[in-house]
């Protein structure tokens, strides 16, 4: 660390550990001042895609870390650090939750609006990775519930959603963060317009469908957002580009919301059973709830009608509304 940044590891004031790979640590730079140390597999490729994604979110003026010094060959990376005004913790202390998710609704808005947000070299969000997150439902999830499925189901499994994602896994409309959600995300009252929202996590990042961060915004797996924001950020965001379908929308909305709510149910799982971090288990039930509700809304039927008959318990372990 001292010869990447000048600076020794007892500098550093580590930072709680999230779901992912990487850690933060918090340290005063003699030339840059209040900084994070970003450290990650090196080899990763989330690890430069945030070198890359990030330089290019502050390009189009949002409020990405500016990214101070790296050592990639250590997978390091000493970046501005914006403080602890967090979206949870301004929530937390009463803060207009209304005005926040209008605030971060507007990222999306401006991100989406960017002609040149699609022009970077990142992979698409393409059905084979789509399908890849899908199965992690029946890989982790439902053995959770104690249900071994035979590889016919699991491959049942499958072609069910690649009927249902087949238009949307053909997006290649907008620079998809991925986990755009309140934990990701922290007030900057000093910039204004779309930068007062400080962005933490893209280095996900994809091209893909503009309702994936939408659905990533407005159904958390770690908070229960009020119906009404949720409406609420839907018609801001469709008000301000009226040149999008709203049943287009809508229809990407619920599909890739049901995806990633399998998805992030069999994460959470396989967290507690690979990493050893059981805390995440007690989303599960918001998330499956969550599931229920996008097979409903989204009238995904078949694939409600599948989850039903080889797993006919999943929806007692989901949270009802």
């Amino acid at each position: 660390m001292r010869e990447a940044f000048g600076l020794s590891d007892r500098d550093i004031t580590l930072l709680p550990q999230d779901a992912s790979s990487r850690s933060y640590g918090r340290v005063t730079h003699p030339e840059f001042g209040a900084c994070l140390v970003l450290s990650d597999n090196p080899e990763a490729s989330h690890f430069r895609n945030y070198l890359s994604i990030g330089p290019h979110l502050r390009a189009m003026g949002l409020s990405a870390p500016r990214i101070h010094a790296t050592d990639t060959a250590r997978g390091f990376a000493l970046i501005e650090d914006f403080g602890l005004a967090t979206y949870a913790r301004e929530l937390a202390s009463g803060a207009d939750e209304g005005a926040l998710y209008d605030l971060a609704t507007d990222v999306l808005i401006h991100l989406h609006g960017a002609d040149s947000a699609t022009k970077i070299d990142i992979p698409p969000y393409d059905m084979d990775l789509l399908l890849s997150e899908a199965a992690r439902f029946t890989d982790w999830c439902v053995p959770a519930i104690g249900i071994d499925l035979s590889d016919a189901e699991k491959a049942e499994h499958q072609a069910l959603w690649r009927a249902t994602l087949s238009e949307v896994a053909d997006r290649r409309d907008v620079l998809v963060m991925r986990d755009f959600h309140i934990d990701n995300l922290l007030l900057l009252p000093e910039r204004n317009g779309p930068a007062r929202c400080g962005l933490l996590d893209f280095q996900d990042g994809l091209i893909g469908a503009a309702a994936y961060d939408l659905v990533s915004l407005t159904q958390d797996a770690r908070r229960d957002v009020p119906r009404e924001i949720e409406a609420r950020v839907l018609e801001r965001y469709l008000a301000a580009r009226p040149e999008t379908d709203r049943a287009d929308l809508m229809a990407d909305f619920w599909r890739l919301g049901a995806q990633r709510h399998a998805k992030v149910a069999g994460l959470f799982h396989r967290l507690d059973r690979q990493a050893g971090k059981p805390g995440y288990l007690r989303h599960v039930p918001r998330v499956l709830g969550q599931l229920e509700r996008a097979l409903t809304e989204g009238g995904l039927s078949d694939l409600a009608a599948f989850y039903d008959r080889v797993a006919p318990s999943w929806r007692d372990h989901a949270a009802k509304a």
